[in-house]
């Protein structure tokens, strides 16, 4: 299935705490990153007063790491709306070093939505689906 081409996109800078004794980026720092820049996808798409009604949690995370980034380094993280089915929804995010382009880390994740009363999963409605298709902020 072919889905919009927007990207969302959100620039960091790797900081002492994000660096492990091999002197690099802490793998567990890299899926901190991923989620938090799907979090500042949704949020930036959802602003308060429209995203209540909703709660995504993570049903899988898959991670490819590539290259190590070091400390003061300035990273893009880039996120983009895969497929959607049901209350599921898949998201891709791609971490480079913004002085290169070089790629360091990529993910997908499989998101599911659920109802914010009952924490059971509800069907991702078409609006929702071109709201995160389309250009946000």
């Amino acid at each position: 299935m072919q889905t919009p081409a927007f990207r969302f996109s959100r620039l960091l800078t790797v900081q002492p705490q994000d660096i492990d004794e091999l002197d690099h980026v802490n793998n567990v720092q890299y899926v901190r990153w991923v989620q938090d820049t799907a979090g500042e996808h949704w949020l930036t798409a959802y602003p308060p007063g429209e995203r209540e009604q909703y709660i995504w949690v993570v049903r899988e995370h898959r991670v490819q790491y590539r290259h190590p980034a070091l400390l003061g380094e300035e990273l893009r993280c880039t996120t983009w709306i895969g497929e959607v089915r049901g209350a599921q929804c898949q998201r891709f995010v791609r971490i480079e070093r913004a002085a290169d382009n070089k790629l360091l880390c990529e993910a997908e994740t499989q998101w599911v939505l659920l109802d914010p009363h009952t924490k059971r999963p509800v069907r991702i409605e078409q609006d929702v689906v071109e709201r995160l298709w389309g250009p946000v902020g």
